[in-house]
This record gives C-alpha cells, structure tokens and sequence, in this order.
C-alpha cells in the first residue's frame, strides 16, 4: 500500500511539474470544476498562468497529509467554515499578508491569522409552504424549538456541517445551556428524522409532510433551474431569520494557500483575483450567492428573493464552537 500510494504521488508530482506550463497554479477544491472554470478562465486570459484544478469528493485533509512536502496544491478551495478552518487546525495552510485580500474582504469573512478567505456568502434561511404558514409566522432561529411547530419541520441531518454551523452561532449567542434545550426542542418538533438534503427538505413541504424547513439560499436557485424541482421551490416563501438580538447565520465559500505551495506568486495572485469584485460577481451569480467585496452587485434573482443583515460575528469563533454543537447534537440523539 505505501509502495502505491508512493508511485500515486511520484505520478500526480510529475503531472503538476511538467514543463509545459512553466507558469502555473494548482487548486484543489471540494466545488465542481465547471462552476469555477469561468473564473479560472478569465485569470488566465488576464495572467497568463494556467489553473488546474484536482476535484474532490472529500478527503482533501488525509490528501495533503499524505503528500507532504511534495504536495502541487497552491490554493485550496472549499465550502463551509468548518471545512476551512479543518484545514488549517491540520496545518495545511498557510498565513497570507495581502492588502488586497484585506480590502476586498470583510474582516468578519476571513481568519484574523491570514489563513483564509471567504469569496461569497450565503444565508441559512427557513423555507415556509406557501399554503400553510402566514407571512411574519416564523421570524427566528429560536423559533425552530418553539411547540406550536410540533410535527411540522424538516431537516437533514443535524451533524451536516451546516446544521453544525448553526448551532455553533446558537451557542455563541446563547451559551451551551440553552443550546441543548433548542436542540431538543428542535428535534420534537420534526415531522420525520432527519434525511436527505436540503432539496429534500423543500420536495417533503411540496408533498405536504411538513411545513417548513431549513437550507441554504442558493438551493432556491438550483430549484427553479431544475425543471423536475421548480415545483418544489415554487411552493415555498424564503424567510430570513434571526438570531434573538443577533442577525442572519450565514456561511463561505472560501479559499486558503496551501502549506507547501510551489508557486506561492502565482498562488497569491489567483487569490487576489478570486477576490475582487469582477470575480465574485461571476462566481456569485453562477452559484446563486451573494459577493463579499464591497460594491459588488447581487444576481437579480438571488435579489429578488429579499434582503437580510448578516450576524456580526466572525465565522472561525462559530468554527471553534463546533466541537461543543457535534457533542450537543449527539447528546440530544438530533437524527434517532
């Protein structure tokens, strides 16, 4: 086995290196190629560096580790604080100084260290059946445990890590107490055990099995392009709630420099680029998320769906609670 994955790693290092490409930067990401590519595009036609990209499922983490020093990975590129942050708790990174990347992105999206960077943000909201839930029914996070939703929500897994998320910003506003009685009270308010995704959450509120559900905003857009699940999303409203003194929980996607990158220039300059409003934009509007950089502008339809204020809260104090909500929610037995 060590024999393979050394010939794995001499082939993938050889691949990287060619001198074909005497300029070149290498990203691996957890988001599919060609919902990047048009970015990856554009900085070469602007740069002239080549960007590849390696996809992965999962297993990004054990990846780096094995190959080392060796490792052609420039950038990383993720979704979901807890997948950055799990990154750089593994020492897979590295510190960025970068004026740009300062300028370009809020303070509250990116690690005070340096390690990271969000790029687009989008809101974790509740989807409410159009048929069966009065508008102003469902303001808060908070009211997810209250009992006159008994029996009437759906939800995926809670260990999902944006269901972990959440309850890490429900800890941070609210302490561990309090946590673990709104998760329970989440938990009997459910109309089934967790399942699925997020899509499948707003299917079972279409077929009438529940009536409101959690997910994340650019779901909704991936709906109404899907012509077998229009339906679906058409038979819920968007609702933006809140935090009890606190704003909308809202997540990253997010890019990090990777430990041992042999191309650190062109690395910084991709996320620069990766950056800057013109990007974002780009990467925004084909992932139905909101941009980061000041003076960027919304897709319309993701606009269309209504505006929200963001928690005030930087992203890698909720990943540092993480630990406390996958204890909480295996406390609770959330998903028995």
């Amino acid at each position: 086995m060590k024999k393979f994955v050394a010939i794995s790693l001499f082939f993938v290092t050889l691949f990287f290196s060619s001198p074909i490409f005497a300029s070149e930067v290498n990203i691996y990401s957890y988001r599919q190629p060609f919902l990047i590519e048009p970015l990856t595009t554009a900085f070469t036609d602007k740069t002239g560096i080549k960007v590849n990209i390696v996809y992965l499922r999962k297993g990004m983490i054990e990846r780096m580790k094995a190959e080392g020093k060796r490792s052609p990975a420039d950038v990383v590129l993720t979704v979901d604080i807890s997948r950055l942050s799990a990154l750089v708790e593994a020492g897979l990174t590295q510190q960025v100084v970068s004026q740009t990347l300062s300028t370009n992105v809020p303070e509250k999206y990116r690690d005070p260290a340096g390690h990271w960077f969000g790029l687009t943000t989008r809101a974790r909201i509740i989807y409410v059946s159009k048929e069966r839930v009065r508008t102003g029914e469902i303001k808060s996070y908070e009211d997810l445990a209250d009992p006159k939703w008994r029996g009437k929500v759906c939800t995926r897994s809670g260990l999902n890590a944006y269901n972990l998320a959440l309850t890490s910003a429900i800890i941070h506003h609210h302490g561990e107490d309090y946590a673990k009685k709104w998760l329970d009270g989440f938990k009997q308010n459910l109309a089934r055990k967790p399942q699925g995704n997020d899509r499948a959450q707003v299917k079972a509120i279409w077929a009438g099995e529940c009536d409101l559900s959690i997910g994340n905003t650019y779901y909704m857009g991936k709906m109404l392009k899907d012509p077998e699940q229009a339906d679906w999303a058409k038979s819920v409203n968007i609702v933006f709630p809140t935090f009890e003194g606190g704003g909308t929980h809202v997540n990253v996607s997010g890019i990090g420099m990777a430990k041992f990158s042999p191309n650190k220039e062109n690395a910084l300059a991709l996320m620069e680029f990766l950056s800057s409003g013109e990007a974002q934009e780009i990467y925004a509007t084909a992932n139905f998320e909101y941009p980061i950089a000041p003076g960027t502008k919304v897709d319309d339809l993701v606009k269309s769906w209504g505006s929200f204020n963001a928690d005030n809260v930087n992203l890698m104090t909720i990943a540092k609670l993480r630990k406390k909500a996958l204890k909480l929610t295996e406390i609770v037995d959330f998903d028995g």
